[in-house]
């Protein structure tokens, strides 16, 4: 499963200063050792959620694939452009806010093009 390095942390708690959930998101991930799905469930527990499967991130990412796919927000990310990404799923509304923080590092962790290459799946009739 994909992780942060403290290295890492260190740099995004820079960034994101501005956002608590962030800061929650990245105290969790820290508490986790980095281990960016274990943090996510206690995460999502923690705002009412009942994770119930192992790969849960990679399924809650999936909820957001369309959004994080748009041109835009996929060039944000390849930039390494956040906080762009963070507000416009945070506007989406598709889950609670303190669960976009480990959805996007999920997201870079395995790389935008692999992660959105699903949606450039053409079926051929």
């Amino acid at each position: 499963m994909p992780s942060l390095t403290l290295s890492e942390i260190t740099y995004y708690r820079s960034q994101l200063t501005e956002y608590p959930d962030a800061m929650i998101a990245l105290d969790e991930i820290v508490a986790c050792d980095g281990d960016l799905e274990d943090a996510a469930i206690n995460l999502a527990i923690a705002v009412g959620q009942l994770p119930d499967r192992t790969d849960w991130l990679e399924g809650l990412a999936k909820r957001y694939r369309v959004e994080i796919c748009q041109e835009q927000i996929q060039q944000e990310l390849s930039q390494g452009h956040i906080i762009p990404v963070i507000n416009h799923l945070i506007q989406a509304k598709i889950g609670p806010d303190l669960l976009v923080i480990p959805v996007i590092f999920y997201v870079l962790k395995i790389g935008i093009d692999d992660f959105c290459s699903p949606l450039n799946l053409k079926v051929d009739l």
